[in-house]
């Protein structure tokens, strides 16, 4: 632990004080904060949060320590944490390391002993807030827009197939995962469902995917304004158009745009583990785990094909679609949680149900 005195200095022309947490390392980025009181190194972890000084708003991080095993990916992409005390002595069976350690381990620049209440009243009331972690308060941040290349630098390069567990039916289903920032877990968990998965790059085309003959698609969460990547819709709509597709959180607003519809930023956006959202449908409301910055405007999506399947209590944006007459289905939050609770994770055993009987290919 460093403990000099470091600073967070805002594009609102804010300073707050903190301390080095690990070593003092200059960095920028938009600023977000997460409403999570567990699930810290999964978040670390996300690449959903490539450019993003994130503050934890939960006061203590790292009361049951780090370990290899709840990674979402092969290094965090995120630009800086803030915490507001960090804990030296963790305790829980599977730690392996501190959270001072993980920082250290990964170079994140993190301070913490900064007052995070106040942080978070300046994100909420500000809306798009951009920070520098520096040494020097007369510092100014000078990246003050979303970087457009967030995705394309955390996808694979690479196709990457893992062999499916514990499936007992007639027929191995191959799910193919567009990865434009995937968690892990997502993988798991088709993995874990009897699924065989192969990863494959961001911009990878329609025509690369059918060489590999999936059952079905799943368009991946990932970092950034949706628009920025608007570039690929093209090939998304011929996707979704040849295979019954799951699209989730960012690859739910990347659907949403191949169809015609737009996006729009939330003032300050969803992330945490506790959002509560309603399937319109059954009227049941479901504890969700989000992490997104930006949402599909409904109005601008075309009322005869789409509906939307959840909505989100708190503000009513919208947190799913279905198409009408195509086996697409997606949802703005995470059903394989990580950090969060299960209530959703049917979403994952209904797509699969889909794709391995053809009489569930089209909805009702």
């Amino acid at each position: 632990m460093n403990g000099n005195t470091g600073y967070l200095v805002l594009s609102t022309g804010d300073v707050l004080e903190g301390k080095w947490l690990g070593e003092a390392t200059v960095t920028e980025g938009e600023m977000v904060f997460n409403t999570a009181m567990t699930g810290y190194q999964e978040v670390m972890t996300d690449p959903s949060y490539a450019g993003q000084i994130v503050t934890m708003t939960y006061p203590l991080i790292g009361n049951y320590g780090c370990n290899d095993l709840h990674h979402e990916s092969i290094k965090p992409s995120l630009a800086g944490l803030i915490v507001a005390y960090p804990c030296h002595a963790p305790e829980h069976y599977q730690s392996r390391y501190s959270l001072v350690e993980m920082v250290n381990r990964y170079q994140i620049p993190t301070l913490y002993d900064l007052d995070t209440r106040a942080l978070t009243t300046i994100i909420r009331e500000h809306g798009e807030v951009f920070g520098k972690i520096t040494s020097s308060k007369l510092d100014t941040p000078q990246k003050l827009a979303v970087d457009a290349n967030l995705v394309r630098r955390v996808s694979v390069t690479e196709i990457v197939r893992v062999k499916a567990k514990n499936f007992v039916g007639t027929h191995q289903p191959h799910v193919v995962v567009v990865d434009f920032g995937y968690k892990h877990s997502i993988v798991h968990t088709l993995v874990e469902l009897g699924c065989d998965v192969t990863v494959v790059p961001f911009n990878s085309t329609a025509t690369t995917i059918h060489q590999l003959h999936p059952d079905g698609v799943v368009l991946s969460n990932g970092p950034g304004n949706p628009e920025d990547a608007a570039y690929i819709i093209h090939n998304i709509r011929q996707i979704t158009e040849d295979y019954p597709t799951l699209g989730i959180c960012l690859g739910h607003q990347l659907v949403a745009l191949a169809y015609g519809g737009k996006t729009k930023r939330l003032p300050f956006g969803h992330r945490g583990n506790n959002h509560p959202v309603k399937n319109t449908k059954t009227g049941k409301v479901s504890i969700t785990s989000q992490n997104h910055g930006y949402v599909v405007n409904t109005d601008s999506l075309h009322q005869d094909e789409w509906q939307a399947s959840y909505i989100h209590i708190n503000d009513r944006s919208v947190e799913g679609l279905i198409h009408k007459q195509k086996p697409i289905t997606t949802v703005q939050f995470h059903p394989e949680a990580h950090p969060g609770p299960d209530d959703t994770q049917h979403i994952f055993t209904d797509f699969i149900d889909q794709i391995t009987n053809k009489e569930k290919m089209q909805h009702a």
